[in-house]
């Protein structure tokens, strides 16, 4: 059995780590809150750039952008993968992970290579020794920007204009609420052109829209708004994923946090009762070897 002083270092640690992991939900609890403002605020500019884009876009072909062709020629595809930049956040990196392998597993026979980028240490540190690794984005991840999805856009937009790619596909923990992160695993090139136009018109009335339904006069002409409003369609997408993942992660966070101190209170109590009755058996071995003592010198 331990010392009453093993117990008592034991508890210190204890006590201590209850501390630190309090102290980190807090501050993931914090920091998802900003998160799931800037997400929200997401959502609301998404609804309105996919109205704007549909409204110019009502009769978009495959011909009309170069992110909207297929590349026949190669039959390579990337997987962006977001992850975290650090641990301590349950199974959240682990589930990007195996959602990325098991596709890999069942679809590996369609492709002649698979190549992977990473945004975020964790999933660098995983895939560098099982797939060829395209880019790694560092440092991106602490609050993500625009900016940050420009640049990581602009770069899947070039591997595919250039044909380096077949198809190129995303990947990142969808945030629903602290409890329940779902891997998400989507194609975002090439751009399905469905996916650019409204719903109310997608039904069998679509072929009689023409370009120009709504009677607007563009200035600039449609194909210059297409060369922006695409691309950024694609760079919105991609900022949309970082700030799901942002959320997700201190979501995932916050509940470790919360389940190791219920742990480390649990084992408090648990080492506090053991070191309680070693402090009561300690006491009734002296008081049994004091009136041994004290029968022997009668």
């Amino acid at each position: 059995m331990p010392s009453i002083k093993e117990y008592n270092s034991k508890i210190k640690s204890l006590k201590n780590t209850q501390k630190i992991t309090k102290t980190m939900k807090m501050v993931s609890a914090s920091k998802l809150r900003k998160a799931n403002e800037a997400q929200s605020n997401a959502k609301s500019y998404a609804k309105h750039i996919t109205d704007l884009i549909s409204r110019v876009t009502a009769q978009l072909t495959k011909d009309d952008h170069p992110l909207l062709k297929t590349h026949k020629e190669n039959n390579k595809a990337l997987i962006l993968v977001f992850t975290s930049d650090r641990g301590l956040c349950g199974a959240f990196n682990h589930n990007a992970h195996k959602q990325v392998l098991s596709w890999i597993e069942r679809n590996q026979g369609q492709y002649d290579q698979i190549d992977v980028s990473c945004c975020g240490k964790k999933g660098y540190a995983f895939f560098q020794r099982r797939l060829p690794i395209k880019n790694h984005y560092e440092n991106l991840n602490n609050e993500p920007s625009f900016e940050s999805a420009v640049r990581i856009g602009g770069d899947l937009a070039e591997h595919f204009i250039l044909g380096e790619y077949h198809e190129i596909y995303l990947v990142y923990n969808q945030f629903f609420s602290p409890l329940l992160q779902k891997s998400i695993f989507e194609k975002i090139l090439p751009i399905d052109p469905a996916v650019l136009i409204r719903r109310d018109l997608r039904d069998d009335t679509k072929e009689n829209i023409t370009k120009n339904e709504y009677g607007y006069i563009f200035e600039p002409n449609q194909k210059v708004l297409l060369n922006y409003l695409i691309p950024h369609f694609l760079y919105f997408k991609v900022y949309f994923a970082m700030l799901e993942n942002w959320a997700g992660e201190h979501g995932a966070r916050m509940t470790s946090m919360d389940n190791a101190t219920k742990n480390a209170v649990d084992l408090i109590q648990k080492n506090t009762l053991l070191r309680n009755r070693a402090r009561q058996a300690a006491i009734t071995t002296e008081l049994t070897e004091i009136v041994a003592g004290a029968e022997a010198l009668k």
